[in-house]
């Protein structure tokens, strides 16, 4: 089953999913372009079921804005599932007086919201974040990815990555499903066209996880136009059945109603280029039948 801000629901009920994106998100690294807006989240939700979107994976971790009370009115509001999430992302989004708060007690924290909800909202999560280096894992990521493998390990939860400009993939498998033994099939990497190393990418999806691919955005845009390549190539190669597609929405501006992409932007103008480059079957393939295999659990 698929954990979602409404209940479980079966994997086949998504529909067509934004497999990465956010309706709520704050952090001081985005100071003034805050996700905090419930009536343009309603709005964007709108936008993207209006376009043909039935799910959405919000990949805001723990204590950055998730708003999680608001989420299920708006899944309902709007007939968009939504994949509510816990987790932790870089340190420089943070507090320092938060983060050593949280010490001893991470994974702790990740499998209550898991299970019982996260804090007094009732909501569940179905997804744990968590975030990589740009080439490296600091000691913040190793710590944070010790912790969602013990959450993941208690709970079967997947595990969705952050990627720094795409890059670190091999080393945060080597860590996660190495030497943390979490299950390959349960990592997602995110951001992967941030770097359009097509060997690496090859490489990460012979380990049997799944590669999200994500944006576009301002800051991305140099390597936007590489996606339909790197797709391309993955499919060619056998891998079309690990490749997950998403919006990645993280500022005010980005917003289809502030002249951003926004959500609807995935299906309006990456899936029909996608469909040129590669065929019909295969992009819904990415957008319906993958996600469903990404986010179902079998919930311990």
């Amino acid at each position: 089953m698929v954990r979602t801000v409404l209940g479980d629901t079966l994997p086949e009920d998504l529909g067509v999913c934004d497999a990465h994106d956010h309706l709520f998100l704050s952090s001081p690294r985005l100071a003034g372009q805050e996700l905090d807006d419930t009536s343009a989240a309603r709005a964007e939700l709108t936008a993207f079921r209006e376009a043909g979107g039935g799910s959405v994976a919000q990949w805001t971790p723990y204590g950055m804005g998730r708003r999680a009370a608001d989420l299920p009115l708006l899944s309902r509001d709007t007939g968009v599932h939504v994949i509510a999430a816990t987790g932790l992302h870089q340190a420089a989004h943070y507090a320092t007086e938060l983060l050593t708060e949280l010490r001893g007690k991470l994974a702790e924290v990740f499998v209550s919201e898991l299970t019982s909800g996260i804090g007094t909202s009732g909501v569940r999560a179905g997804l744990i974040k968590v975030a990589g280096g740009f080439h490296a894992l600091d000691a913040h990521a190793r710590w944070t990815m010790a912790a969602v493998a013990e959450a993941h390990h208690a709970t079967g939860a997947p595990i969705g990555v952050h990627l720094e400009l795409g890059t670190g993939a091999l080393d945060v498998l080597d860590l996660l499903c190495g030497e943390l033994g979490v299950p390959p099939h349960r990592v997602i990497l995110g951001h992967l066209n941030r770097s359009p190393d097509f060997v690496t990418q090859r490489q990460a999806a012979e380990s049997g996880a799944y590669l999200a691919f994500d944006g576009p955005s301002r800051a991305n845009h140099a390597t936007d136009w590489r996606m339909p390549d790197a797709v391309h190539a993955l499919a060619d190669a056998g891998f079309g059945d690990r490749l997950l597609l998403g919006g990645d929405t993280t500022t005010a501006a980005a917003r289809s109603a502030n002249g951003g992409p926004g959500m609807p932007y995935l299906l309006r103008r990456v899936r029909p280029r996608l469909e040129l480059a590669l065929s019909e079957g295969l992009v819904k393939q990415m957008l319906t039948v993958n996600p469903g295999r990404a986010f179902a659990v079998d919930w311990r």
